[in-house]
């Protein structure tokens, strides 16, 4: 698992994978597609692509002669599991904090109530 675990985080650790990551959770894109918003050569875009093929986070398949590339969507989940190892505290209800700040903000602090 520690292989695997270091090759996902390898993949994840470059801003332009990431992106493509974030591109492919909408569906399924052709590699030239994959490409067109960023300014690099297609040979570039391919090695990302290759890397994150590697980790096991995308499959590519050639449809005709178009090659696609599609998000595996479990790939992240020893990543996850991993990570969740950290989570120390509970996660926070931001709605119920939110809530408790409304109310500790429109309350008058004691000091001020009493010379109001």
């Amino acid at each position: 698992m520690t292989a695997t675990l270091d090759t996902v985080f390898a993949a994840l650790a470059d801003p332009t994978r990431r992106a493509i990551l974030s591109m492919l959770l909408e569906d399924d894109m052709a590699v030239t597609d994959v490409a067109d918003p960023f300014e690099m050569s297609l040979a570039a875009i391919s090695k990302h692509l290759m890397i994150l093929a590697n980790a096991g986070l995308i499959s590519q398949e050639k449809r005709g002669r178009v090659k696609w590339c599609k998000l595996e969507p479990n790939a992240l989940r020893d990543a996850s599991v991993w990570m969740q190892g950290f989570g120390q505290f509970e996660p926070i209800n931001l709605d119920a904090f939110e809530r408790f700040l409304e109310q500790e903000l429109s309350d008058p602090a004691p000091d001020q109530a009493e010379t109001g």
